[in-house]
């Protein structure tokens, strides 16, 4: 039974909640207000599959930072919302035209919003590792000892809207409707639990296309550069244009390889992760890579 749960797990959420918010908002005309508490469904979705088969049952604990995380998910998920309250206002000023192919069934523009948004999110991910300050307040996502659900909205406020720039900006200069862009938001958070999950899912083939938790366990290596690798959100082909995608199925990750390796010291606390970016910093030599995680594998 475990074994099917492990390879069911990642498509049925995905399909499923995405699914269901887009019938929710096309076909049931529901508001879009609705999202919020199929997003919390979603969330105790994932707690309840983290008990039942974790990756590592130790990071089903908390590590002096269960209020944390949940001070960073209310902020950004607060964002979310406000960003649905105010969405008539932006596009009323952004749109340069009717340029949507609004003829289009619904789920083929959210194909096409997600997209266009993974392109701009993944690009401005991928900055985020070339340049210091973008890097900075990248970092607070990087500090985590634990990988689980509540890992995908541990970010600066900050960072969060950089990336929410790079990939909802091109669809609001395109006229995307108010209500694609709202089930596209709700698409973001699932995909965010997914690539942050403690569950031990078995992705099989579709390890090529969706950036899951199997792949983007790596992403989060302590090791110096190690890390810079899987930067897509949803799809894995961008990190096939970009030389960066890496995947080693056979080693095991454990807390141990998780971190900011030149930063042991980073803060754990909220206010104090706000605050670092903005503070000069004196890091040590990131630690080696494990003797398992020397060889690349389907780079």
């Amino acid at each position: 039974m475990k074994s099917l749960f492990a390879a069911l797990y990642g498509p049925v959420f995905w399909a499923g909640f995405i699914g269901a918010a887009a019938w929710l908002v096309a076909a049931g005309h529901f508001s879009l207000w609705v999202l919020p508490p199929l997003l919390l469904l979603a969330l105790l979705t994932s707690f309840l599959a983290e008990r039942y088969l974790p990756y590592d049952g130790a990071w089903n604990h908390a590590h002096d930072d269960g209020a944390r995380d949940t001070l960073h998910a209310l902020v950004n998920e607060a964002l979310y919302l406000l960003g649905l309250a105010i969405f008539p206002l932006l596009a009323g000023h952004l749109a340069l035209g009717t340029y949507w192919p609004g003829q289009l069934p619904f789920w083929a523009q959210l194909l096409l919003a997600i997209v266009i948004a993974d392109f701009g999110i993944t690009l401005v991910h991928y900055l985020s590792h070339r340049y210091y300050f973008l890097w900075k307040l990248h970092a607070v996502h990087h500090s985590v000892r634990r990988l689980y659900g509540f890992n995908g909205w541990m970010k600066h406020p900050l960072h969060l809207l950089l990336e929410a720039a790079g990939g909802m900006l091109p669809l609001l200069l395109l006229g995307i409707p108010e209500s694609v862009m709202g089930v596209l938001a709700f698409a973001v958070a699932i995909q965010l639990l997914l690539q942050h999950a403690n569950v031990d899912m078995r992705m099989g083939p579709l390890r090529h296309v969706f950036a899951w938790v199997p792949l983007h366990r790596f992403h989060h290596m302590k090791y110096g550069t190690a890390g810079d690798v899987n930067f897509g959100l949803f799809f894995t082909c961008w990190d096939r244009l970009l030389g960066t995608r890496f995947d080693a199925p056979g080693y095991r990750m454990t807390g141990a390889d998780l971190g900011i390796g030149s930063r042991p010291d980073y803060p754990v606390a909220y206010a104090a992760q706000l605050i670092e970016p903005f503070r000069a910093e004196e890091g040590v030599r990131a630690p080696e890579l494990p003797p398992g995680l020397r060889a690349p594998i389907n780079r």
